[in-house]
């Protein structure tokens, strides 16, 4: 059964041809996503997930239907939205192009020890009977994920072969032990203030080992550390103290320590501390970093002279770009469509026709299923005075679907009586 998410979602809106509209729906309400039900053999129980999917008016989007990378959040519950805002934000065609639009599938928690911790501990300091008593299923919940989990959302939703994994807390020590026992299940891995401290720090004692003797090229790794310190303690202090206080930070700084003494393996890894934010505080911005990190490559940045002085040039970069950015993903990534849409638009403006044709031709070629390349073309040709195939192209998006923008050009057009 599914059932209807809402929350607030940030529009984009571009000079396109045909404007994009968000998801309506119901009683006035702004849909921002689904919840999934899994009944999970693995784990005996039904397990639910949030899901967000870009653009996903699907019954009446004007641009092709996409793909997208899908990101893997634990507590999806409790980071769900901000995630989902944030990641909106950093893939706005509109200016920023930080990481790409991607999909987000927050995993709800039903025994959220169990899950997230690798091994199992008994009770002591800190720990009461009931915290650890079902502690240790990390492996059987990373089962789940990659046998139950991952088909599902492969299956049902427009997904990439490419896959980060978010947690917090003990959701942090699930990300690392993922990427020392599981490393290809994920491309890139965050972990904000994880729990390292679990079971005697027992990870951090074969992290070491683990790194050495795997081949992590083309995998990433983000760590956010958060201030958890006593009052009085700096970070030189903190790491020569052996108080229960500061062993979550201790740990941390440890784990650190190990990934920067294993550069060799090919890991892309990245670490920040936070001496201003504690560990309820530090996953907004710490996720923000993650995504500037593990996305780097992805970052498009036109200078004021390639916008004002637009040309084939600016154009040929952008292309090598996106041939760039496919290299690190591993498949074809084309220049997305309403990118090449918006500046197709731009270079009519300035009366570079042959520019703009190019790009109007360029995301025919690469979205053909698309009603949006179709229209823009028709536009581009009206704009000629080119009726006839300006008529042609308008038809062809009508061909697709029925849109009524574009069918009050082709009618205004076959008024003028000049399609034979």
């Amino acid at each position: 059964m599914k059932k209807y998410l809402y929350g607030l979602l940030i529009f984009l809106l571009c000079n396109t041809g045909i404007a994009q509209t968000g998801t309506a729906g119901t009683d006035n309400k702004i849909i921002l996503g689904t919840i999934d039900n899994i009944d999970s053999k693995i784990l005996k129980e039904k397990r639910q997930v949030w899901v967000y999917v870009p653009n996903s008016e699907q019954g009446g989007r004007v641009t092709a239907p996409a793909k997208y990378p899908v990101v893997y959040l634990l507590d999806g519950d409790g980071h769900f939205y901000s995630v989902v805002g944030m990641i909106q934000q950093l893939s706005s065609v509109n200016g920023n192009t930080i990481c790409p639009e991607m999909i987000v599938v927050g995993i709800t928690n039903t025994d959220r020890t169990r899950d997230l911790t690798p091994t199992a501990v008994a009770a002591g300091p800190y720990m009461d009977s009931n915290f650890v008593r079902t502690s240790g299923g990390g492996e059987q919940f990373t089962r789940f994920m990659k046998e139950e989990l991952m088909p599902f959302i492969d299956s049902t939703y427009p997904t990439l072969p490419y896959k980060v994994m978010i947690g917090h807390s003990l959701g942090g020590l699930a990300v690392i032990n993922t990427l020392l026992k599981h490393k290809d299940l994920f491309n890139a891995y965050v972990a904000i203030d994880p729990s390292m401290w679990w079971d005697n720090q027992k990870l951090n004692k074969s992290a070491g080992t683990i790194l050495s003797q795997k081949d992590y090229k083309g995998k990433s790794l983000f760590l956010g550390i958060a201030n958890t310190m006593n009052a009085g303690m700096d970070t030189g202090k903190v790491k020569l103290d052996t108080t229960m206080d500061s062993e979550h930070i201790r740990s941390i700084f440890a784990l650190n320590n190990i990934f920067q003494q294993s550069k060799s393996n090919g890991l892309a890894y990245s670490y920040k501390y936070y001496d201003d934010e504690t560990h309820g505080s530090v996953p907004l911005i710490s996720t923000y970093d993650a995504l500037k990190h593990i996305f780097k490559f992805y970052d498009l940045r036109l200078t004021m002279e390639d916008n004002m002085n637009f040309s084939q040039n600016t154009i040929t970069k952008v292309e090598n770009h996106y041939k760039e950015v496919s290299k690190h993903f591993g498949f074809n990534y084309p220049v997305p469509e309403l990118m090449i849409n918006q500046m197709g638009y731009m270079a009519m403006g300035s009366q570079k026709m042959e520019e703009a044709e190019y790009l109007f031709k360029m995301n025919i070629k690469n979205y053909p299923t698309s009603l949006n390349v179709y229209d823009s073309m028709g536009d581009f040709y009206a704009a000629k005075g080119e009726k006839d195939k300006a008529i042609e192209n308008y038809k062809k998006a009508l061909a697709i679907r029925e849109y009524p923008v574009t069918r009050t050009k082709l009618d205004a057009l076959m008024k003028q009586g000049t399609a034979k």
